[in-house]
């Protein structure tokens, strides 16, 4: 299979990810901090590991402040939801996805006012726009990184200098950028960083985190076991105890610890390029096919390695259907969990095709899947 559906979740996985996981469950590790047998100890000393290899990617000063999740969603839940309160104002951006919207929506519901703040038709926000929104009572700033619509990468240090002048905590969802466009939270002024740890971090799914800077305090989302201070009624005020209640998934931490070493081995950057390369292969060849409208920034700005498309009068899941059954390609239609992007580039109508290539792809993949998409064009248009 030619697999351009990365941004959903990547695959395959670098070698080693499967057996690290494989051996937690056949050798045996214990409950992490939870007592003081050796298999215990194994398990903790595992996801300290984690931790550290996670700071040294994204230029984090102290691995404690980084928390496990499940996933980017349960991350970007507990930050949104740990630092508003009833009469605190928030903004977010036209393309964000739903795990920061409905929350957003939700809490808007319960007296949090919500400022969306409208990106132009590629998806890029005017900072200028992003200063003329704050209000004496701003208490937070959402930034999605990359849109996994159509790819468009936010200013985020633009707009982290300005929340920090201003004393606002930024919150940036990571989930398209995390491991495979280079992230340093000192120097882009991140407070909060979401992230999952089965896209560009190439680790399982079930596996994700939070980091939070010193600056800020989140309430925690869930109170329960955490292995210490057991005797008080009370969560832990410290990290990460406080926000990592009950048994954390450690055969999933397993493998994304292991794929983590392997990007650090690999480099973000050179990832990064990488899949640039990919990108603009595949919207120059788009480009070239009559018939299709390819959204997002123009080929000569950056974007993250997600494409978007479609082709004039075919519905996007006809077109990904005919592109499994002619050259066996996984990509997505529809709406891609982002009803506020497809408003924003004009295709909530009919959603699009997606394209998203990851660091194992090939040359040949996308000169493939152009000349199945060049085919099915000719045909429609005859």
């Amino acid at each position: 299979m030619i697999y351009l559906d990365n941004a959903a979740t990547s695959w395959p996985k670098p070698p080693g990810v499967a057996r690290a996981m494989s051996n937690v469950l056949s050798s045996g590790m214990g409950n992490p901090g939870r007592t003081s047998h050796r298999l215990s100890m194994e398990a903790a000393s595992m996801v300290q590991e984690c931790r550290e290899h996670l700071a040294q990617l994204f230029g984090i000063a102290t691995p404690l402040r980084i928390c496990f999740t499940s996933n980017a969603t349960e991350a970007l839940n507990l930050a949104i939801k740990g630092v508003l309160s009833q009469g605190d104002h928030v903004l977010c951006f036209s393309m964000e996805h739903n795990s920061v919207w409905r929350p957003l929506v939700a809490l808007e519901e319960r007296g949090v006012e919500l400022t969306v703040v409208e990106a132009d038709p590629n998806g890029i926000t005017d900072v200028a726009s992003i200063e003329r929104s704050i209000k004496r009572n701003t208490r937070l700033i959402v930034v999605l990184h990359a849109s996994n619509v159509n790819g468009a990468i936010q200013p985020v240090g633009e707009i982290g200098r300005i929340a920090h002048e201003r004393g606002i905590a930024m919150l940036v969802d990571a989930a398209q950028t995390a491991g495979s466009i280079p992230i340093d939270v000192e120097a882009m002024h991140i407070d909060l960083l979401a992230f999952p740890g089965h896209k560009g971090l190439l680790g399982p799914q079930g596996t994700g985190g939070i980091y939070v800077s010193e600056r800020v305090n989140l309430r925690p989302l869930k109170e329960g076991g955490t292995g210490s201070d057991s005797t008080s009624p009370h969560q832990p005020s410290y990290y990460p105890d406080r926000l990592e209640s009950g048994t954390l998934n450690v055969p999933g931490i397993a493998g994304l610890n292991q794929s983590v070493r392997h990007l650090l081995q690999k480099g973000v950057a050179q990832v990064a390029r990488r899949e640039a390369t990919l990108t603009q292969t595949l919207l120059a060849g788009l480009m070239r096919i009559g018939g299709i409208t390819v959204y997002g920034p123009s080929v000569e700005l950056a974007r993250a390695a997600v494409v978007s498309f479609n082709l004039r009068g075919i519905d996007p899941v006809f077109v990904a259907n005919e592109l499994e059954r002619r050259a066996d390609i996984a990509c997505r239609p529809g709406w891609h969990c982002a009803a506020l992007a497809h408003q924003t580039q004009g295709t909530q109508d009919t959603g699009t095709v997606r394209l998203s290539p990851g660091p194992f792809t090939k040359t040949t993949d996308i000169e493939t899947a152009l000349s199945a998409i060049a085919e099915l064009a000719a045909e429609h248009q005859a």
